[in-house]
């Protein structure tokens, strides 16, 4: 070890908190050794502490970048993220990142390239320079495709920064997509209560507002959702999702002051109209045997409070978004309905689902006994 670098680290380690100079003192040791691997996982723990802050930008600069080269270039970049925090502002932190990205294009480290390009966009998008971060999101994402397998924490900061883009873009329904696939790539419980709840709430108002999203399933199972129960000023936003997965109109009614009190959603309010229309339309649908699904014009204005003139265009609307399946007969005022999109189901719905297989078993054992009956001379033969 050379005479600067003893001096470095004991300095860093005289101005550290008392319960870092025991790691700071193994950092000599390994680095003389030249155990790199296990000097990686210590500088990590070092600054996954708070009190490193003030310290990791120099010990980056200073230290990590004597040995870089040796190490797992996943982590070099892991860490200099750490260290970025540390930065003056985004400016300077944009500047570090590129260096970062620029040391790791290496052949044999393009993982490390793709996480580093990654968070050169997140510093773009606090830039607002959103046109600069797709570029380098895109950039990541063709690297990422040629991979084979990589790291979930690469995956996660690709799928988390790419919702920042399309939320920053207010593109809801792509926003809602890579947000579900980032919480896929991670432990919830890693995250803040705070995140955990913005995390929730910006899903639900994306879900609502977005045009291409019409089945909530998927955030509904999710257990980022229970975040929205742990405030009660948040509650009325899980109970609307879930009023518009059962096509609940007077829920919906029920829930207008909230829906107008939000901004996003008051500016969205005729869109969010059509939306719980079609969902009390699906739901009325699938309420309904396989055999009972030819519906009038008439019945489906009563069950979906939709006026008579606007029923075949709601119709035509479901049946082009793929909620439904079917046909219209427009002479006689008649929707033939012969699918309905599946979703999930609470537990008045699992009701009426068990209802239906009653139904349907009943039907079975009628339909046996009635074969059993008029074909007793068959048998007899």
């Amino acid at each position: 070890m050379n005479v600067d670098t003893i001096d470095f680290l004991a300095d860093q380690r005289d101005s550290a908190p008392e319960e870092l100079q025991p790691l700071i003192l193994e950092f000599e040791t390994l680095w003389e050794r030249k155990l790199w691997h296990q000097l990686t996982n210590k500088l990590i723990e070092f600054f996954n502490h708070p009190g490193s802050a003030p310290q990791r930008l120099q010990f980056y600069k200073v230290f990590v970048l004597k040995f870089a080269d040796k190490i797992n270039q996943l982590k070099l970049v892991d860490l200099a993220l750490k260290a970025a925090t540390q930065c003056r502002d985004n400016q300077e932190r944009l500047s570090f990142m590129e260096a970062v990205a620029k040391k790791v294009d290496n052949e044999d480290s393009q993982d490390a390239l793709v996480f580093a390009t990654i968070a050169v966009a997140r510093v773009k998008l606090d830039l607002s320079d959103l046109d600069g971060a797709r570029k380098d999101l895109d950039k990541a994402e063709r690297v990422l495709d040629s991979f084979d397998s990589v790291e979930t924490i690469v995956h996660a900061a690709f799928y988390g920064a790419n919702a920042d883009y399309y939320q920053a873009k207010a593109d809801f329904g792509s926003y809602y997509r890579n947000a579900l696939l980032y919480l896929a790539c991670i432990d919830i419980k890693s995250l803040s209560p705070a995140e955990r709840r913005n995390r929730a709430y910006d899903l639900a108002i994306a879900a609502l507002v977005s045009t291409s999203i019409y089945n909530f399933g998927e955030l509904l199972l999710h257990p980022i959702l229970d975040a929205l129960s742990e405030r009660g000023e948040d509650k009325w936003l899980r109970e609307l999702l879930f009023a518009f997965n059962r096509g609940d109109l007077a829920a919906y009614d029920m829930l207008a002051d909230h829906i107008k009190s939000n901004p996003l959603l008051a500016q969205h309010s005729r869109q969010l109209r059509e939306k719980i229309y079609l969902a009390a339309l699906t739901e009325a649908v699938f309420r309904r045997p396989p055999h009972d699904r030819a519906m009038t014009f008439a019945t489906i204005a009563a069950e979906t409070k939709v006026r008579p003139t606007e029923i075949e265009h709601l119709i035509m609307k479901a049946l082009s978004l793929g909620l439904l399946r079917g046909t219209i007969d427009q002479v006689d005022e008649v929707a033939h309905i012969n699918w309905v999109q599946p979703k999930v189901l609470d537990m008045k719905q699992i009701e009426n689902m068990r209802g239906r297989l009653k139904e349907w078993d009943s039907s079975v054992n009628q339909l046996g006994n009635w074969i059993e009956k008029v074909g007793q001379d068959v048998w007899a033969a």
